[in-house]
């Protein structure tokens, strides 16, 4: 990962799935393209859902994924990252996003706009 991030994962620190919070921390830090830092974040109300994963960067669409239990599924949001860091501004469709995230998705936010409009 590069010195400087200016796209972040955030790792739910709360849930208790089937993978701890440390471990998709440990699995994603040695997967994710570099630009990106990953940042615990104590609760994302997805705790319905858990193994709860976010992305965002500035300027981007955010997203926040559920249910993380299997490397498999770590290994779709790696690949995921490298989309939304390719993406200029972060929009992806669900065809598009790796198929072991097709169900996971829980929320797409749109970026938010630095100009304001009328």
């Amino acid at each position: 990962m590069s010195e400087i991030p200016d796209h972040f994962v955030l790792v739910c620190t709360r849930c208790a799935g089937a993978l701890s919070s440390d471990a998709l921390r440990d699995m994603l830090t040695a997967k994710l393209p570099s630009g990106f830092a990953i940042r615990g974040v104590p609760c994302m109300a997805g705790c319905a859902h858990p193994g709860t994963v976010g992305f965002q960067a500035v300027g981007k669409a955010q997203y926040l994924f559920g249910d993380i239990q299997t490397v498999p599924e770590v290994d779709a949001l790696a690949q995921f990252a490298q989309q939304y860091l390719d993406s200029p501004d972060g929009w992806t469709n669900a065809t598009e996003r790796p198929l072991a995230l097709s169900d996971k998705t829980l929320s797409r936010l749109p970026r938010i706009e630095s100009e304001v409009r009328a």
